[in-house]
């Protein structure tokens, strides 16, 4: 017999995820990528840092995100988290696909309420003086050009000593934006195996609250 009535048992919370495209933009790589975290019962946000532009290759988004600046691409992603950020809920998970995911961190890394951390294809440099208790999880190629053997270490013992619980998963062989179906990138038994990784880290998180 059940000795806990279900209208008593404590359910776990839901990961409320904001979700940052990557240099080519919102792609439908980006949706069926939300798509797959809200299957597994969370929440989640994808801002348009863009106003809808999507490019091709990789060089157009890369010469589109210099145009806007990178202090402006922040001040839009901040825009578009501050209202998620006023709810009484539990804090944000902040995710992103490589220029998406320098984008994450450095929210994620200034907002004291933040639960977690999840980076695919990209990083950003770490503050000195950043602190954190997060989880923190990266999925990465190996090799990658856009993040080299030495910027890794670092940026593991930063983010180490910053006082994040960090997790590299690395993918050999797997281009640089390896979860997109719709690049040369795209290594599928790469992609399965780190959306099952992901997945498991969101799991714990909704089990902690």
């Amino acid at each position: 017999m059940d000795r806990h009535p279900s209208s008593l048992r404590r359910k776990p919370s839901v990961a409320q995820i904001v979700l940052f495209h990557s240099t080519y933009g919102l792609r439908p790589a980006v949706h069926a990528a939300a798509e797959r975290l809200s299957a597994a019962g969370h929440v989640v946000h994808t801002p348009d840092l863009f106003d809808g532009r999507t490019f091709d290759d990789v060089e157009s988004g890369l010469a589109y995100a210099d145009e806007i600046t990178r202090d402006e691409l922040l001040r839009r992603a901040v825009t578009a988290v501050a209202p998620l950020l006023a709810s009484d809920g539990p804090g944000l998970v902040y995710a992103g696909f490589s220029l998406g995911g320098a984008i994450a961190q450095n929210l994620a890394l200034a907002d004291e309420r933040a639960r977690g951390l999840l980076l695919l294809h990209g990083t950003s440099d770490i503050p000195e003086d950043a602190a954190t208790s997060i989880p923190v999880q990266l999925h990465v190629a190996e090799p990658d050009v856009y993040e080299t053997e030495d910027w890794l270490n670092a940026w593991y013992l930063l983010m180490t000593r910053a006082g994040a619980d960090t997790e590299i998963h690395r993918y050999r062989g797997a281009g640089h934006l390896y979860t997109d179906p719709d690049l040369p990138d795209y290594d599928a038994d790469a992609a399965e195996r780190t959306w099952a990784i992901a997945l498991d880290l969101l799991a714990e998180l909704d089990e902690q609250d």
